[in-house]
């Protein structure tokens, strides 16, 4: 694919990194000299010097034959104008735009829903934008999913699936340790798959004859039901969430706040809180050192409590017993002292800690930190791009092992060359795993088994190593 990205700050390289890695021909366009200087030293693809939203500086770089453009510049008003700039003229390439302020994703969401009869015949999207994507909400949702399953790890959901792949390390005392994954299965009475294994030395898609072993993180893929058990298995021990303090009521904060409040009252996070009709009041606290964020947080939520002041002054840790609280969520714009504040007030007596980090680098050293959770924001923003870039036949694209490999939502076109073919001669260890298939015309997903065919329309979930476009040819027929 022939792919333009407008900005190149931290999110556009890592997005243009990506699609190079795949082989896509991508041109990055920014008008700061020496952003365009650092890029150009570490991608290899066209960087060039100028304004994005110059409609013939696009048409210099080729958008008239261009598959997509991405605008990720630090201007919301720049990235949406360019989108809406180039639609006009050139209506056929996928256009992605990054927004930060709320209002304008919330106000284009409502409008495109209020409307929707109207944009689904010939008419063009909203501002020529076919995508827009808000990294606050892609956080804070990851922030949300991690809390209602503990915080004890990352989990990856899929769409109407039963199943979710939960990351969790093998603690002291776990009968996996020293286990040849073949042996698993003596072990448990239930389906379920590690697809991959996270050791010091790096991350693999693990064969029957790998070794677990203590401290090691393994990926598991299991029925949501026996999340339990699987938490047993590892030796992870979760305890009832019964006082949740959530430090930093900025935007991501917000919607968090507005996420589990309102979970809580309709979905199984109740029990996980262990607080049955009780009050919210007396367990969900909110830290902010801002009086205005702290003001408009108690307007927002009347039955959460608010403190205004420094969440690493120790005094007032203890006076208001914040060292007791079951969960500490970090949400603050100051994404190192997120790690810091989750480390510091786990010394002083909290058990779990979820931190938002700038990208996966970050995750690995959250973890040595002691943090449980760690959840990278620029990486959640280029998933969402990527899985808007790969076509209709691509879903879903969700990192994992720090960036080493991708879970891939797809489904099987028909000019796919394993279509037609049982898993088990298309099977290539190592390489990938096939993870979930629902078959065409079928509503639930299944753990494939050597003899499942695939057949035209199958909905596949599958791990690989990242970059690999070639893989995901064969299974979508992507060009």
């Amino acid at each position: 694919m022939n792919i333009l990205i407008v900005g190149a700050g931290f999110t556009g390289v890592q997005l243009a990194k990506r699609l190079i890695d795949e082989k896509n021909n991508v041109t990055l366009i920014d008008n700061d000299p020496e952003t365009v200087r650092h890029a150009a030293n570490r991608l290899d693809c066209t960087v060039l010097e100028a304004d994005g939203n110059n409609l013939e500086t696009l048409e210099e770089c080729g958008i008239a034959k261009a598959d997509a453009l991405v605008a990720v510049s630090g201007n919301d008003e720049v990235n949406m104008i360019t989108c809406s700039l180039v639609d006009a003229v050139y209506p056929r390439p996928v256009k992605i735009a990054r927004v930060r302020n709320y209002a304008y994703y919330i106000n284009t969401a409502a409008a495109a829903k209020h409307h929707a009869e109207t944009f689904s015949g010939k008419h063009r999207p909203l501002y020529g934008i076919d995508y827009m994507i808000h990294p606050d909400v892609e956080a804070a949702e990851a922030i949300v999913k991690a809390v209602e399953h503990g915080a004890v790890s990352e989990v990856v959901s899929f769409e109407d699936s039963k199943y979710e792949l939960t990351r969790l390390r093998i603690e002291k005392d776990s009968p996996l340790d020293g286990l040849e994954l073949k042996n698993i299965r003596t072990l448990i009475d239930f389906k379920c798959v590690v697809v991959f294994l996270e050791t010091e030395s790096g991350a693999i898609l693990p064969s029957g004859d790998t070794v677990l072993k203590e401290g090691n993180f393994i990926g598991v893929l299991a029925d949501k039901e026996n999340l339990s058990k699987v938490l047993t298995l590892c030796g992870t021990q979760v305890d009832l969430i019964k006082r949740i303090g959530l430090v930093g009521a900025g935007r991501i904060g917000t919607i968090v706040a507005d996420r589990l409040i309102e979970r809580r009252k309709t979905s199984p996070i109740a029990r996980l809180f262990g607080l049955g009709k009780k009050s919210i009041a007396q367990d969900f606290v909110i830290i902010d050192n801002d009086d205005g964020l702290c003001k408009e947080a108690s307007e927002r939520f009347p039955d959460a409590k608010v403190f205004c002041g420094n969440i690493t002054d120790e005094s007032f840790i203890e006076e208001e017993k914040l060292n007791e609280l079951n969960l500490l969520i970090c949400t603050m714009h100051n994404h190192e002292l997120n790690m810091v504040v989750c480390a510091y007030l786990e010394s002083m007596g909290i058990k779990k800690t979820i931190a938002l980090v700038t990208s996966s680098a970050f995750s690995q050293i959250s973890a040595k930190l002691g943090v449980d959770v760690s959840v990278p924001l620029q990486d959640a923003v280029v998933d969402s791009i990527l899985s808007h870039l790969h076509g209709k036949s691509v879903t879903g694209i969700h990192t994992v092992c720090s960036g080493e490999y991708e879970i891939v939502e797809c489904d099987l076109s028909a000019s796919s060359k394993f279509m037609g073919k049982a898993l088990k001669d298309i099977a290539s260890p190592g390489e990938y795993l096939l993870l979930l298939v629902k078959k065409n015309g079928s509503e639930h997903y299944e753990l494939p088994q050597g003899d499942t065919k695939l057949e035209i329309g199958d909905h596949l979930i599958l791990i690989e190593k990242a970059g690999e476009k070639k893989l995901l040819e064969k299974f979508s027929g992507l060009k």
